[in-house]
C-alpha cells in the first residue's frame, strides 16, 4: 500500500501588477542678465491618441494611459528670429507627436527612432524653408533636446548644444545626449576635461542644429530605462555656463522644499553667470 502523497500547497495567487509610475516636473527659463530678449523655450505636455495637453511650469501626474514630453529649444538668428525659431519648433512638437502616438498604438509604425527622426526633419525643413522665404528669417535656427516619457523609458532626440542629463537613484550625473560641437567631441574622446571644456573659445561652434542652412541633420536618437527615484534635467547651455556638472547633480538632488528644482538651478546660474539666456525642465520618476 502506497503512502498518502504529501499534500500539494496552493499555488499562490499571482501578484497584481505595479502600477504606472508618476512624473513630477518643473520647468523655468529666464533671460539673463545681459540679453535683450530670450531666445530659449521649454515645452511640457501630455497626450494620447485624442487629446493633447499643456502642463504647467510644475506639476505631477501618472504615466497610465498617456505619454509625457518635455523639450528645451534654443534659437539663433538675427534680430528676434532664433527667438521665433525655438518657438516654432515647440509648436511643430505638440503638432507632431499625437499623430505618432495614434499610429504606434495601432501598430502602423516602426518605432520611437523613426517617430523622433520624422520628427526633428520636418521641424529642419520648416525652419529652411521660412528662413529662404523670409529676409528676416535667413540663418535662423535652433537647438533642440526633447525627451518622451513612457511607462518603462524616456526616449529622446537631440541635436546642438542644449542638453538631457540622467540622474539614477543609486547616485551619479550621465550627460545623455552629445554637444554637437567639435570640442564635444573632444570630450567624449576623453581629450578635454570639463574645465577646458567651459572655457575653451569654441565651446558654442554648433556643427549641427534645426535650420540655420544646415543642408543635412543628423540628431542624437535613444532611449534611457527609468525606474522610481531617477530624475533627468533638460537644459540650455546658459544653465551649463553657470553650473558646473557636480552642481547641477547637488542642486537637482537637494533642492529646498517648496521651491522647484527647475527654479533654484535656474536662479543660481543666472547668479553665477547670466551672460545668455537660461532654461531648465526637471523631471522625477516617483
Amino acid at each position: 500500500m502506497s503512502p498518502n502523497p504529501e499534500p500539494t500547497a496552493p499555488t499562490p495567487p499571482p501578484e497584481p501588477p505595479a502600477p504606472p509610475p508618476k512624473l513630477r516636473w518643473s520647468g523655468l527659463t529666464h533671460v539673463g542678465r545681459f540679453r535683450p530678449n530670450n531666445e530659449d523655450a521649454f515645452l511640457a505636455l501630455n497626450f494620447d491618441g485624442h487629446e493633447l495637453r499643456y502642463l504647467g511650469k510644475t506639476g505631477d501626474a501618472s504615466l497610465a494611459g498617456t505619454d509625457f514630453v518635455f523639450a528645451v529649444s534654443d534659437g539663433m538668428g538675427g534680430a528676434k528670429s532664433g527667438e521665433f525659431a525655438s518657438r516654432i519648433t515647440v509648436d511643430r512638437v505638440s503638432r507632431l507627436l499625437p499623430r505618432a502616438f495614434r499610429l504606434r498604438a495601432a501598430g502602423l509604425s516602426s518605432g520611437f527612432q523613426d517617430i523622433l527622426s520624422e520628427l526633428f526633419t520636418d521641424i529642419h525643413n520648416d525652419l529652411l524653408k521660412l528662413g529662404s522665404a523670409y529676409e528676416e528669417c535667413a540663418g535662423m535656427g535652433c537647438t533642440l533636446s526633447l525627451a518622451w516619457f513612457t511607462p518603462r523609458w524616456m526616449h529622446f532626440g537631440h541635436i546642438g548644444d542644449s542638453r538631457i542629463y540622467y540622474l539614477p537613484r543609486a547616485g551619479g550625473l550621465t550627460q545623455v545626449t552629445h554637444d554637437h560641437t567639435y570640442i564635444g567631441k573632444l570630450r567624449r574622446a576623453g581629450k578635454m576635461n570639463e574645465r577646458e571644456h567651459r572655457t575653451d573659445p569654441r565651446r558654442n561652434s554648433l556643427q549641427q542644429a534645426l535650420g540655420a542652412g544646415n543642408q543635412f541633420i543628423d540628431p542624437h536618437i535613444g532611449r534611457v530605462g527609468h525606474e522610481p527615484g531617477d530624475r533627468f534635467v533638460i537644459c540650455s547651455d546658459g544653465l551649463v555656463d553657470g553650473l558646473w556638472d557636480r552642481q547641477i547633480d547637488e542642486l537637482t538632488r537637494s533642492a529646498a522644499d517648496g521651491q522647484s528644482i527647475a527654479q533654484q538651478l535656474v536662479e543660481t546660474a543666472v547668479q553665477n553667470s547670466g551672460r545668455d539666456n537660461t532654461t531648465a525642465v526637471v523631471v522625477e520618476v516617483l
